[in-house]
């Protein structure tokens, strides 16, 4: 238990800084394919940094579930529920930060719910990347307390199976379609359509009620991992059990895919067992190369800094961009005959970025999203330097 994990950490802090790179394109219409998520069905590198993220979450329980347990009952629980309680308002807060918009040229108040000109429901998303975090949190590790490690796989087993019957079971013709699955029903009647989220071109949420329970499996994989890195400590028998473990579940998750397509946005079994397996094997290269070879430097430095700070890190990189936004810089009339403005990020982008490579217009937008990546990892290393770490 005393034995300090540094590729743990690096691990985390790298997560947390491609999950920032990848939702910070200095433009959505300019990404290259490897930045982007997948349409439908299949995996590409962006979608492997949630179910990484959620990983890491379960690795850091290993460690800190038995102090809590050791702490009491009831510190067992106050502990997890308020910090599921903050993460999941925090995201709330987030969704509706800042509060106000521009509206023809006038700063109103974002209303909870509202109905558009063209006559459709909006208003502020419930769910969200920190409310799924904050949900798996805390299933898993209510899970883990009382199932303990052997529960806990047996628990994990159960609902990604149970997620795929009732999938099939919903919708036996079509389950797995965007217009098929079952899911956007449930969101929909529970959450309404106001709160619903709309990037994907209609009401469908990617972090929504039905598609958790993978990603509640995959904390749960993670504190297993967590587990046994701590039972059998920096050994070479640890490694390999975990490189091997990482074959067979990528293997499992790709026959799996046969039947049960791996897919992000609904977050289905076949992409829990998946992306777990290719976090398995990432990681155990991690430990050979940092805990055994002491590969370590300014490489690891960089996404270490990440991890101390991680979710604070990641809510500012959030709330600054929403923030700016409330800036308008004139950017001449817009097609419509109406004056068009920048904010400050997007004034940077198309006066810096965008004219460096101007005839490769993805190249300007991944040199943004790198700037930006860099501002945030310069206010995570000053608050490292001031050992100032800011945990919910």
């Amino acid at each position: 238990m005393n034995q300090r994990f540094y590729s743990l950490d690096v691990f985390r802090g790298a997560t947390v800084a491609l999950m920032i790179l990848v939702n910070n394109p200095g433009s959505w219409a300019h990404i290259y394919t490897p930045l982007e998520h997948a349409p439908w069905h299949g995996v590409t590198p962006t979608d492997l940094v949630f179910p990484f993220f959620l990983f890491a979450v379960g690795n850091a329980m290993a460690f800190v579930l038995p102090r809590l347990e050791a702490a009491g009952e009831s510190v067992f629980w106050k502990k997890v529920i308020k910090r599921s309680l903050l993460i999941f308002l925090i995201g709330l807060f987030l969704n509706w930060f800042p509060f106000i918009k521009w509206d023809n040229d006038q700063l109103v108040a974002k209303p909870w719910a509202y109905i558009t000109s063209d006559g459709k429901a909006s208003g502020v998303r419930i769910f969200g990347v920190l409310q799924r975090i904050a949900l798996c949190y805390f299933f898993a590790s209510v899970i883990a307390h009382f199932g303990k490690q052997k529960g806990a796989f047996i628990a994990g087993a159960f609902l990604l199976l149970a997620y795929w019957f009732v999938c099939i079971a919903a919708n036996p013709a079509d389950p797995f379609s965007f217009a098929g699955w079952f899911g956007t029903k449930i969101d929909l009647a529970l959450l309404g359509e106001a709160h619903i989220y709309k990037g994907e071109g209609s009401s469908f949420d990617p972090e929504g009620l039905m598609s958790t329970a993978g990603a509640v499996v995959q904390v749960i994989f993670g504190y297993l991992a967590g587990s046994y890195i701590i039972q059998k400590g920096k050994t070479a028998e640890m490694v390999n059990g975990l490189f091997v473990a990482g074959c067979v579940l990528l293997f499992t998750g790709y026959c799996w895919d046969m039947v049960f397509p791996i897919n992000k946005k609904i977050w289905t079994s076949s992409y829990t067992v998946y992306t777990t397996g290719l976090a398995l094997l990432i990681l155990a290269l991690m430990i050979y190369i940092i805990e055994f070879k002491e590969w370590r430097g300014r490489w690891s430095r960089f996404f270490d800094v990440f991890g101390k700070n991680a979710l604070f890190i990641f809510a500012m990189s959030a709330i600054l961009p929403r923030l700016l936004a409330l800036i308008r810089i004139p950017a001449g009339v817009g097609l419509d005959g109406k004056p068009a403005y920048f904010t400050p990020f997007a004034w940077f982008y198309e006066h810096v970025c965008k004219p460096i490579l101007p005839a490769e217009p993805r190249a300007g937008s991944l040199i943004y999203a790198l700037c930006f990546i860099t501002m945030m990892w310069s206010f995570a290393w000053l608050l490292d330097k001031k050992k100032i770490y800011i945990k919910v």
